[in-house]
């Protein structure tokens, strides 16, 4: 049995922040990886009220306090606190990661570029030029947009049960991340025209669930990610039909528990690749752990942990 870790004046914290919080499986991933790490740190999670954030941060400050994850309720409701907000996080609207720097709060989203990389470790190329189908609108869904807008993808389409949710995350989105490079482009012009067109022309469409250009789009799709919880409950149909799939797609379902949700079985099924959803919570998690160490994690460890 592994020596538990000695706490001591030295030691340095982090940790995770939520209403309610005794759900997160963080502190057993971060923990594992910094003791696999040999460094001092622990990662403590804190149940922090909706009106009593900003007093949290106050106090993470004023104790030295390295960083935080972010959880439900409070991924938008500590963002007027920040000093900093990145790119990622004002597109998706939601911070997941807080590092505490002099003073200051830093925030970003490690979701987005997460996700990216458990798609490379999968061996799953990003689809830069590809189209993309995102099942659901929900706050992932936002995340993984945002991502694959920012890799350069050729369209996503949002399908989801309610149409408009669908298409007003599209339309929103489209209009974030347009101002936003032509932001960038005016503050710094050093994008060329190229460039400027390769990331304001990701298409973003929204539709509903029984669309029927919904099955063209699956078959053509390079990629296709499902961020509904539906996928968890075996007794509910698949969102699709699986003879929409076809073996050049890949197919992801952030969903984790259980590690083979019903469309995952069913994309194996069609010869599909496959991605689960572990890969993307321990790569998020990652992102943020070397924030905040300086160290790269021993991603494997934070995997054993979780499973």
């Amino acid at each position: 049995m592994d020596k538990p870790h000695k706490i001591t004046g030295n030691t340095q914290i982090v940790g995770v922040i939520g209403e309610p919080v005794s759900h997160s499986r963080s502190p057993q991933m971060h923990n594992a990886a910094l003791a696999k790490a040999g460094l001092d740190y622990v990662y403590v999670p804190y149940h922090v009220a909706a009106d009593a954030v900003s007093d949290a941060l106050n106090g993470f400050l004023a104790l030295n306090v390295v960083g935080m994850n972010v959880t439900l309720p409070h991924k938008q409701s500590v963002i007027p606190f920040l000093t900093t907000i990145s790119r990622e996080a004002e597109l998706i609207g939601a911070v997941n990661t807080l590092t505490f720097i002099d003073g200051e709060i830093h925030g970003e989203n490690t979701d987005a570029p997460g996700f990216l990389r458990s798609l490379e470790e999968a061996g799953a190329c990003v689809p830069s030029g590809e189209d993309v189908v995102v099942l659901g609108a929900g706050g992932s869904a936002r995340a993984i947009v945002v991502a694959l807008a920012l890799a350069g993808v050729r369209s996503v389409v949002i399908a989801n049960r309610t149409m408009s949710k669908a298409v007003s995350l599209a339309e929103e989105l489209t209009e974030k991340i347009y101002r936003q490079d032509s932001k960038d482009r005016n503050a710094t012009d050093t994008l060329t025209d190229a460039d400027t067109v390769s990331k304001q022309n990701t298409k973003l469409v929204g539709m509903g669930l029984q669309d029927s250009r919904l099955p063209d789009a699956v078959n053509e799709s390079a990629l296709l990610v499902n961020t509904s919880s539906s996928s968890m409950d075996t007794s509910l149909p698949l969102l699709i039909n699986k003879d929409w799939l076809q073996q050049k797609t890949t197919v992801c379902d952030i969903v984790y528990t259980p590690p083979m949700t019903t469309l995952l079985i069913a994309a194996s099924e069609r010869k599909c690749r496959i991605v689960g959803g572990i890969g993307m919570l321990v790569h998020q998690g990652a992102i943020s752990f070397e924030r905040w160490t300086g160290v790269k994690p021993c991603v494997e460890t934070m995997r054993n942990a979780l499973n």
